[in-house]
């Protein structure tokens, strides 16, 4: 349904004198001939009712959304509660009117809203969790637990923490916000990010037991050739083989180091196993 683009309401009627008005309007409205004559008469009753809709797009404000957008949807709201209204059934059309525009502006920040769209059941317990803290806090005496609130909403907890959480998903912070004291540091420079120097060290430290595990011939090989940075025909010439040999030693060496890491990354956590063939 398109937005409606109300005329501004003609002063502020009391409440009584609005509503003994809006009465006289629906009952033209079900004698209107034709949808012409319905439209107008739809417009006077939006232009009638347009102080509730706007009070009531204010109670949802400071939640993100501009105040013309919970305006708009307000009115959407109203237009729907107009059309949709039977004054047969006896009930005052205010009584009709409230949950109605309640509802189009609850859907407006369910379906518009969300920068980081959860799924519907997180939104919907999201709605819910006030509501079921109060009460359970009431029954209980004290602030609900994350399991009490999860048995009564009959939900799994982790579920529940999600819908907890989906508040910053209206909103998210901004990465050039400030932080801090002094007010200038932006979120950015105090956030964490991957560090390839944690993979490293670890490996280093794999590294060094596997090491230890090997041959002394092997573990001379390495000494010689990553520690003081000897070339091929350099340990050949220091140990007494052929630069061949060499190649083919450190081959081997390197084969077997592979292995023993990949054993060692695999190993579970706690103690670790040995790590000699």
């Amino acid at each position: 349904m398109a937005t409606p683009h109300l005329p501004p309401a003609q002063g502020r009627p009391s409440t009584e004198a609005r509503d003994a008005a809006g009465a006289a309007l629906f009952e033209r409205l079900a004698e209107a001939d034709c949808e012409h004559d319905r439209e107008a008469i739809r417009s006077e009753l939006a232009c009638l009712y347009l102080d509730l809709a706007n009070a009531l797009a204010r109670r949802y404000r400071s939640r993100g959304e501009s105040d013309e957008d919970l305006r708009q949807a307000a009115c959407v709201g109203l237009m729907k509660a107009i059309r949709g209204y039977t004054p047969d059934r006896g009930s005052p059309f205010v009584g009709y009117a409230v949950p109605t525009i309640t509802g189009e502006l609850k859907r407006h920040f369910r379906d518009r809203c969300w920068s980081i769209r959860p799924t519907r059941r997180v939104q919907e317990l999201h709605s819910e969790l006030t509501a079921v803290t109060e009460s359970l806090s009431q029954d209980l005496g004290h602030e609900p637990s994350r399991q009490e609130l999860a048995d009564e909403l009959r939900e799994d907890s982790l579920v529940l923490d999600q819908a907890r959480s989906v508040s910053s998903c209206y909103t998210p912070r901004s990465l050039d916000a400030t932080v801090g004291g002094d007010g200038q540091t932006p979120l950015h420079a105090i956030l964490g990010e991957y560090d390839a120097g944690y993979d490293r060290a670890e490996t280093h430290v794999l590294l060094a037991r596997v090491v230890r595990c090997l041959p002394e011939r092997d573990r001379q090989l390495i000494g010689l050739r990553f520690y003081e940075d000897l070339t091929q025909r350099e340990i050949a010439e220091r140990i007494g083989v052929t630069q061949m040999q060499v190649s083919r030693l450190l081959t081997k060496v390197f084969v077997t180091l592979r292995e023993k890491l990949a054993e060692a990354e695999e190993a579970p956590a706690g103690p670790r196993r040995s790590l000699t063939a």
